[in-house]
């Protein structure tokens, strides 16, 4: 979600970054060519070859477990089941603020107001986060947006280093409609401390939701992604699923994974994911993925029945 992810080149299972082809070509882990490819110097060259090789491996080896359920020796450690009317919990959730002035990552389009806007609102059992069509300029933080939602995230709040992550969760859809439920490194150092991001969906493609990894050796259009057909995404609630321990992280829809990213034991340019990571919930609009925005389509919101995080005895 920090960074523009360039998903035209992923097909309907799981993908690699386009370039690794090269990378990994007999010819190509010595070739300039594909140094150049990768923006690299030949320094840093080999952390993404052997990012590509992670993610090849991924793309081979899903199909040959992909059920996602969690295990029998987890408990359930932290959830929001949001069975209370109002605003989201405090001692559960922050409201994400930080960028309103400047502007947010990736060219999005969105304002992020605090609790007491009702962009992000509790009623009967679910979370709401809308978007409004709405120019907040009386905010002294307001940087000239045209539309407010909001970004809730557990920093500060709750961290954890592996489990089973699940959202169950309906898409607002609707042309330029950005939403996601994510995962980043609590030092706030990107990308190295990598980024997990558990779904996300833009309102243009309504049929597709999709997973991505991010890290210092594989980030931004070069992140190892998969994604699943969803033909109800936006008319009924689904789960969306990851687990993640020493050996990988697999993420899925309902019970069935889309991609796994494997611990090849290549260092933390390709593996940072062996320390606490937060959640974020938030609908962004428009920007270099969400794309064009339909203004007639507001409001809409992204529904959430409940958060529910699970760990093993031994964490």
């Amino acid at each position: 979600m920090l960074d523009f992810r360039n998903f035209k080149k992923m097909n309907s299972h799981t993908n690699f970054p386009q370039d690794c082809s090269a990378a990994l070509a007999p010819k190509g882990v010595h070739s300039l060519r594909a140094m150049r490819a990768f923006h690299l110097n030949p320094f840093n060259f080999a952390s993404h070859f052997f990012a590509c090789a992670a993610a090849l491996f991924a793309t081979t080896a899903i199909a040959n477990g992909n059920a996602l359920a969690v295990p029998a020796d987890y408990k359930l450690v932290w959830s929001d089941e949001f069975d209370v009317d109002g605003p989201p919990d405090p001692a559960k959730w922050n409201f994400d603020t930080a960028n309103n002035k400047r502007g947010w990552d990736n060219h999005e389009l969105q304002y992020y107001p605090g609790p007491d806007a009702g962009n992000a609102r509790v009623k009967g059992g679910r979370l709401f986060i809308t978007a409004k069509k709405e120019s907040p300029s009386s905010a002294a933080d307001w940087g000239g947006q045209r539309y407010t939602s909001a970004r809730l995230t557990t920093k500060g709040k709750a961290a954890w280093t592996y489990g089973f992550f699940e959202v169950r969760a309906k898409m607002p859809c609707g042309k330029g409609t950005w939403p996601a439920i994510w995962m980043l490194g609590t030092t706030g150092d990107w990308p190295a401390q990598g980024e997990l991001d558990i779904l996300e969906h833009v309102g243009s493609e309504p049929t597709r939701v999709f997973s991505t990894v991010h890290m210092s050796a594989g980030h931004g259009g070069n992140g190892v992604g998969g994604a699943s057909r969803n033909v109800d995404a936006c008319g009924k609630f689904h789960s969306y699923q990851m687990h993640w321990n020493a050996d990988g992280v697999r993420f899925g829809l309902d019970g069935f994974a889309h991609l796994k990213y494997p611990n090849l034991k290549l260092g933390s340019r390709a593996w940072p994911f062996d320390a606490p990571q937060f959640m974020l919930l938030n609908l962004a609009i428009g920007g270099d993925l969400g794309g064009e925005v339909d203004d007639r389509i507001f409001p809409r919101a992204m529904e959430v029945d409940y958060v529910r995080v699970y760990q093993s005895d031994g964490k």
